[in-house]
C-alpha cells in the first residue's frame, strides 16, 4: 500500500475530499491501516483508467522496481494490429483475438482465452465509446520476452457489458510478463485514450501507420523516467 490520500489525490488529479467521498461511497479501492487511508498502486490506477480519468502524466516517471518496460508505440508494434476481427459474442470475439496474437508457440493460448474470461467475470472492461482492454487483473508470467498490446477492430460490434450501454468495436489486449510492466502499459493506453490525435485514429480506424505515429507522439509527450546516481 504504498500511496496516502495526498498522494492519490494529486495522481488522479482531485482534491483530497473527493478522494475521501470517494472512498466512503464504495468507488474508490482502498485500505485503512493504523487508521489511515492507504491505496494500491495497480489498483488504483485500473480503477482510473476503468473510470476514464484524466491522471496527471508524471505517474510515468515513477521509478518502480525492475523487469520489461517498453513504450506503447513498441507495444504496439509488438502485439500487432488488426482489422475485421471476426466473432458475434464476448467469447467468440476473445478466442479470434487470442488466435492472432504473435505469441510464442509455448504458451497456451487456450490457458490465456480462460484468464481473459476469468477478468471478465468480475466485471467488463469496457470503458466506453466503443473500446474495451482485456487484460489480466493480476498478471501471470508467461513465456514471452517483452509486453505487447494486440489492437483489434471488429468486424461487427458485440455487447460487452459496458457502462455507458455502447456496443465494443475495439479492443486492446494486453499481455505482459511482469506486475510492473502490465501496470506502465495499462496506465500509458489509458492516458492515450484521452489524447485528441490517437483517439481520432482509433474513431477513424485509421491505418497502422497513422495508430503507430499517434501513439508516437503520445510518448513523447510523457516525461522520462526519473534518473537515479
Amino acid at each position: 500500500m504504498d500511496l496516502g490520500v495526498r498522494d492519490c489525490a494529486q495522481l488522479l488529479k482531485v482534491s483530497e475530499k473527493t478522494v475521501y467521498r470517494w472512498v466512503k461511497q464504495g468507488k474508490l479501492p482502498a485500505y485503512r491501516i493504523n487508521e489511515q487511508y492507504r491505496f494500491n498502486r495497480a489498483e488504483l490506477l485500473e480503477w482510473a483508467t476503468s473510470q476514464r480519468l484524466n491522471v496527471s502524466a508524471d505517474i510515468f516517471a515513477e521509478p518502480d522496481g525492475d523487469g520489461p518496460v517498453v513504450s506503447l508505440t513498441d507495444a504496439l508494434k509488438a502485439g500487432g494490429i488488426h482489422y475485421r476481427l471476426g466473432g458475434a459474442d464476448k467469447l467468440s470475439v476473445l478466442q479470434e483475438l487470442v488466435d492472432v496474437m504473435p505469441l510464442p508457440d509455448q504458451v497456451d493460448r487456450q490457458f490465456l482465452l480462460q484468464v481473459l474470461l476469468a477478468r471478465e467475470s468480475l466485471g467488463s472492461t469496457a470503458l466506453g465509446n466503443g473500446i474495451a482492454v482485456p487484460h489480466v487483473r493480476n498478471p501471470i508470467v508467461m513465456h514471452i520476452s517483452r509486453p505487447m498490446i494486440t489492437l483489434c477492430f471488429l468486424e461487427q460490434a458485440i455487447e460487452f457489458g459496458a457502462l455507458d450501454g455502447q456496443p465494443v468495436h475495439t479492443l486492446f489486449t494486453i499481455v505482459s510478463p511482469t506486475i510492473r510492466a502490465h501496470l506502465h502499459l495499462l496506465s500509458r493506453l489509458g492516458f492515450a485514450l484521452r489524447q485528441p490525435s490517437f483517439a481520432e485514429a482509433i474513431a477513424k480506424q485509421g491505418s497502422r501507420d497513422a495508430i503507430l505515429a499517434a501513439s508516437q507522439s503520445v510518448d513523447q509527450s510523457i516525461p522520462p523516467p526519473a534518473s537515479h546516481a
